[in-house]
């Protein structure tokens, strides 16, 4: 099931040309994936309190097209492919305007499951089923 979370460019976000700075669209992956997990009901910060945290392991971006100094966007969050300590998710932002949408970076984020002491460990039962 894909996800979406709006985000706006802020100055901020642009470089000296007003698009956005090419790390930056990273930082909008985090963004959505974090709402993502807060909309199945989980909390970053309770999860790290238990012991479970998430981590990026590696993270690929193509840019196909530059986003703008107020631009309205979405990301999207999907799984793609669940293991048991990590699981593989594919992201994209898009520019939303009054003719539709148009894919501007699309990604793929591996993300691990880590105990606080930073060693792997098995993804909850709870959070896996509602992956």
């Amino acid at each position: 099931m894909e996800f979406r979370w709006p985000v706006r460019v802020y100055y901020e976000d642009t470089d000296a040309g007003g698009i956005v700075y090419y790390a930056n669209y990273l930082k909008f992956f985090e963004r959505a994936r974090t709402e993502w997990l807060r909309q199945l009901g989980f909390n970053q910060e309770l999860l790290r309190q238990q012991g479970v945290l998430f981590v990026v392991r590696e993270v690929n971006a193509r840019y196909l097209q530059p986003a703008r100094l107020d631009d309205e966007l979405e990301v999207s969050v999907t799984v793609e492919k669940m293991g048991k300590a990590s699981f593989n998710m594919a992201q994209t932002v898009y520019r939303v305007s009054s003719e539709g949408e148009q894919p501007l970076v699309s990604g793929s984020v591996s993300i691990a499951c880590i105990d606080s002491s930073g060693k792997p460990r098995a993804i909850p039962a709870d959070i896996r089923s509602a992956l």
